[in-house]
């Protein structure tokens, strides 16, 4: 007997895709669609050109750097963690290394992939790739035209206190803040990131 929740069984059947916009950065389908309950119906689905990428720096002390600007589709002013778009065809920490230099000026000599995320489901494929980056050198930064940015330095018990408050909204950043602090927790961190990541809880 065949398993109603069988996680490789697709319950939709699609008769039909039309692109109804794409830009160089998303692609907007109209999937023509027979639900689960083998209705027809439409389904639309956003497909970004880029895979989402965020980088969480820790300096010697415990201490990084976020990124304030205006996200034009919220309407408000946000605070997170560096962040951008990398093409899907290169190695993620390589884009993450790009967003991290032209935002905030950093190097980082030491990376780890924490988090892979898919960020709206219910409409969209985006998918996402974070990381924590420690081994710092300040170079310059190198903002693109579209950004308009502010830099702010605080130490990472800080950072999580604005998490948990719900002070900072950002996905990506939510979730990095979470999974680091549930990797150290469970001692699953890197032994040099371990003890930087309690000097940033701790002030010690």
């Amino acid at each position: 007997m065949t398993d109603r929740f069988d996680e490789r069984r697709n319950p939709w059947t699609r008769r039909a895709v039309a692109t109804k916009y794409a830009n160089p950065w998303i692609v907007v389908e109209e999937h023509d669609v027979l639900t689960p309950k083998g209705k027809p119906g439409i389904y639309g689905v956003v497909r970004p050109r880029a895979l989402a990428i965020g980088v969480l720096p820790l300096d010697a002390r415990g201490g990084t750097t976020l990124v304030g600007q205006y996200r034009y589709p919220l309407d408000r002013y946000s605070w997170e963690m560096p962040e951008g778009g990398g093409d899907k065809s290169v190695p993620p920490v390589e884009s993450a290394r790009r967003e991290l230099l032209e935002e905030t000026g950093l190097v980082a000599g030491s990376w780890l992939e924490v988090l892979h995320m898919d960020l709206s489901n219910s409409i969209s494929d985006e998918h996402a790739t974070c990381f924590v980056a420690w081994d710092l050198e300040q170079r310059v930064a190198e903002p693109e035209d579209t950004e308009e940015l502010r830099l702010r330095h605080l130490p990472l018990s800080a950072l999580v206190d604005l998490v948990i408050d719900g002070a900072i909204t950002d996905s990506l950043t939510v979730a990095t803040v979470l999974k680091l602090l549930a990797l150290a927790r469970s001692e699953r961190l890197p032994d040099e990131l371990a003890a930087i990541v309690a000097r940033g809880l701790t002030g010690t």
